[in-house]
């Protein structure tokens, strides 16, 4: 009963799903979570942040009922029941995982799991029983959890990390994020929608969202500024002071070395992860790590033969649909198929503030720096008739192609709906699909994907539409 053709150690994106995947290879898989099914993304990340993220943008919408020639009365924001929502969107996907169990024929074992010598694996339960179970192959899915900055220790109350921020019993009056990337700007547009005074702090020059191309992150700047919420780039904290009901966060311009101290009640540490890579045997079986990452091949083999490891606990974008598919290639590999690695260079990556922000590929400025020359193209979505219907004429798609040969090296948009969008230009160059094939394609009229083929003509000088 404790032999398995294959056990995994983690039930996230990345856990459940290559589970699921080698199932269907005919592997008999053993499924380790010592919390919920789902792990982080399904229970405390991508899911209940997006439930989250719909109250704040419906709340907008009746705020502007007006806008669109509709009368209603002073909507209000139950702070209590969006969350409540947003852990029972939660609490079903998790049960969604558990007939997707049921149906593979997976074998969850409930508990924290150890690697162990001689292709074991070791599961303590809630009650501190121990259980050992073996088999050829293991996989290391453990996820990722909020990094800690030192200057900032997470206590839970006055400094929280993202569980928390989802979970709070208070909406707070005022809120400062430290960090602007996508799990910052996403906590700064909700609870700035529901009426908390935010100030998001980021220590890099570009601001928000740094790794995103310039003028992207310019561009939601400019509009979370419209939207009240006070963005200081460029700024370092230097200390957190907290009360038993306040916290005062003391900052430092990097550039002028000015400082400034900023009131509020919590403190959101939004700074990056964190592997979860600590006493889980690694060191008993000598797998390699690099600054808590474990070290993998393109197939995410270990240096310990029959050990592998996928998602946030490798190097990589730590995104879910990079786990998921980091272990289907995993389990392919195993089982003998011969998959093709993964192109990390075609990753989208997706915010689901307002307005969404998507990507793939090069920025403008990376482009340039590899050497390419290059041809450039604009739309925005003032010019476009279904955003503008819509009431919502943010943003724009910019795409960026090699002058030389017209390889799509990479798009980046700002706008309403623009996560939907970005798989046309994913396909596309997994496709290695040029400018001209993209214009010649005709798109649907009035549709907002109109304007990745409008911003292709754009780059070439054949736009119609500005």
């Amino acid at each position: 009963m404790n032999q398995f053709d294959l056990i995994i150690i983690g039930s996230g994106p990345g856990g459940y799903v290559t589970a699921i995947r080698a199932s269907q290879l005919g592997m008999k898989v053993g499924l380790v979570e010592r919390e919920s099914l789902g792990g982080i993304c399904l229970n405390w990340g991508c899911i209940p942040t997006k439930a989250l993220l719909k109250s704040a943008q419906v709340f907008e919408y009746l705020q502007h009922a007006s806008d669109y020639g509709i009368k209603v009365g002073e909507a209000k924001a139950d702070f209590a029941a969006i969350v409540q929502r947003s852990r029972d969107v939660a609490q079903a996907m998790s049960k969604g995982v558990e007939f997707l169990m049921r149906k593979n024929k997976i074998t969850v074992i409930k508990g924290t799991g150890k690697l162990a010598r001689g292709k074991k694996v070791q599961v303590t339960d809630a009650e501190g029983k121990t259980t050992e179970y073996s088999a050829p192959h293991i996989i290391v899915a453990t996820g990722a959890r909020a990094k800690e900055l030192p200057n900032m220790p997470i206590d839970g109350k006055r400094i929280i990390g993202y569980r928390q921020a989802m979970t709070l019993s208070k909406q707070p009056k005022r809120l400062v994020v430290v960090g602007a990337g996508a799990i910052g700007v996403e906590f700064a547009y909700f609870y700035n929608a529901i009426g908390t005074e935010v100030t998001v702090v980021e220590y890099l020059e570009q601001g928000l969202l740094p790794r995103e191309d310039a003028d992207v992150s310019k561009e939601l700047d400019k509009i979370f500024k419209k939207k009240g919420i006070d963005v200081r780039a460029n700024t370092e904290v230097t200390e957190v002071k907290t009360t038993t009901r306040t916290c005062t966060v003391v900052v430092k311009d990097r550039k002028t070395g000015k400082t400034d101290e900023i009131k509020c009640d919590v403190v959101l540490s939004a700074a990056g992860v964190t592997p979860n890579t600590e006493n889980i045997g690694l060191e008993t079986l000598g797998v390699q790590t690099e600054r808590g990452w474990i070290k993998v091949d393109a197939y995410y083999r270990t240096n310990v033969p029959g050990i592998y490891a996928i998602g946030d606990v490798v190097p990589g974008p730590a995104l879910a649909h990079v786990a998921s598919a980091e272990g289907i290639t995993c389990v392919e590999a195993i089982a003998g198929l011969n998959p093709e690695p993964i192109d990390y260079d075609n990753i989208p990556s997706c915010t689901y503030c307002v307005p969404e922000v998507a990507s793939v590929g090069y920025t403008e400025q990376a482009a340039r720096a590899a050497g390419y020359q290059l041809k450039v193209g604009r739309f925005p979505f003032t010019a476009s008739g279904k955003a503008k219907a819509s009431g919502a004429p943010e943003g724009f798609v910019k795409v960026i192609f090699d002058a030389k040969y017209g390889e799509w090296l990479g798009a980046h948009l700002i706008g309403a709906n623009v996560t939907e969008m970005i798989a046309e230009v994913v396909a596309a160059r997994k496709l290695e699909t040029t400018g001209h094939e993209i214009i010649k394609s005709i798109h649907p009229h009035p549709t907002m994907s109109e304007a990745i083929m409008e911003a292709t003509a754009a780059a070439y000088g054949e736009v119609i539409h500005l």
